[in-house]
C-alpha cells in the first residue's frame, strides 16, 4: 500500500512532456508574395535563356532572320548537325512562346523528341533543374511533330493536316521547320506550293538540305541543290567543319556581310555558341 502511495507520488512529481510548438498558419499575402517570387524567377530564366542564344547574334533575334511566309535554310553534308541546328532554331522560339510546327520526314515522333530533349538538356546544364525543368514544362504545349514518309509527302496533305490542326483548335503553327526533304530537280512546284502555304498561314519555313562534298557548286557558287531555287529563299545558313569546330556561314541573306556569321557550332555537343 505504501508502495503504491510513492509511485503515485513520484509519478505526480516527473515533469510533463510540453506540446508540440505549433506556428499559425502564413497569412495569404505571404503566400501569394512566394508565388509571385517563384514566377519571377522563371521569367527572369526565360529571359536569360532567350539573350543568352547564340542564334541573336545573327540578326539581333532569330525571327529577323525571315519574314512572315519566308523559306530559310540550313545545308550541310550528312551527320553534320542540320537537325541540331534547327531544335535550336525551335527552341528559341519556343521559350518566347511561339508555336513551332516541327516536320520530319526521316526520323519518328520518339527520335525527334528525344533530339529536343537532348539539345535542351545541354543547353540546362548551368541551371538549376527545379526551375529548368518549369521551362521546359511550359515550352512543350507550343510544339507539335509531324512526320511523313518521304514518298508519302505532299503540300495538299500537309495542307490537309494543318487545317484539321487549325480548325479543331488543337494547334496553329507559328514557325514550321521541315527536316528532310529532297532537293532534286522536281522539287521547285512542291517548294512554290510550300511557299504559297506559308503565304496564306503567314508563317516562316525552315528547310534542312543535304549537300555532298563531291558536286561541283551551281550558280554564284551556291550548293547546287540551293542554286535552282535559291530566288524562292531569303536566308540560307551553311554547315561547314573545319578542325575541332563546325562553322555557320551565311550563304543568302539580308546581311552585306553575307558569310560571316560568328557562330559555330560544337561536334561534341552540337550546341551552337559564338567564337
Amino acid at each position: 500500500m505504501l508502495r503504491r502511495e510513492a509511485q503515485a507520488a513520484a509519478e505526480k512529481a516527473l515533469p510533463t512532456a510540453p506540446e508540440a510548438t505549433r506556428f499559425p498558419p502564413a497569412p495569404p499575402n505571404t503566400r501569394l508574395a512566394v508565388i509571385e517570387l517563384k514566377q519571377r524567377s522563371l521569367q527572369m530564366l526565360h529571359s536569360d535563356l532567350i539573350l543568352r542564344n547564340p542564334l541573336r547574334s545573327l540578326e539581333g533575334t532569330a525571327e529577323n532572320l525571315l519574314t512572315p511566309g519566308g523559306f530559310g535554310a540550313v545545308l550541310a553534308r550528312a551527320g553534320v548537325g542540320k537537325t541540331a541546328f534547327m531544335v535550336q532554331l525551335a527552341l528559341y522560339s519556343l521559350l518566347q512562346e511561339r508555336n513551332v510546327l516541327h516536320i520530319s520526314l526521316d526520323d519518328s515522333v520518339k527520335k525527334v523528341r528525344l533530339w529536343y530533349e537532348e539539345v535542351f538538356r545541354a543547353v540546362a546544364e548551368s541551371y538549376e533543374r527545379p526551375q529548368i525543368q518549369a521551362v521546359w514544362d511550359a515550352a512543350l504545349p507550343h510544339r507539335f511533330i509531324m512526320t511523313f514518309k518521304v514518298e508519302g509527302f505532299s503540300v495538299p496533305k500537309l495542307q490537309e493536316r494543318l487545317t484539321d490542326l487549325t480548325e479543331q483548335g488543337i494547334f496553329s503553327p507559328q514557325v514550321i521547320l521541315i527536316d528532310g526533304l529532297p532537293f532534286t530537280d522536281g522539287s521547285r512546284d512542291t517548294l512554290q506550293g510550300l511557299r504559297d502555304l506559308a503565304g496564306r498561314y503567314g508563317v516562316p519555313v525552315w528547310f534542312t538540305i543535304t549537300i555532298h562534298r563531291h558536286e561541283e557548286p551551281g550558280e554564284d557558287g551556291l550548293p547546287v541543290q540551293l542554286a535552282e531555287v535559291r530566288d524562292l529563299f531569303e536566308t540560307a545558313l551553311v554547315l561547314l567543319p573545319d578542325g575541332k569546330d563546325i562553322h555557320v556561314q551565311r550563304l543568302l541573306g539580308a546581311s552585306p556581310e553575307a558569310g560571316n556569321s560568328p557562330l559555330v557550332l560544337d561536334p561534341s555537343t552540337m550546341l551552337l555558341r559564338e567564337r
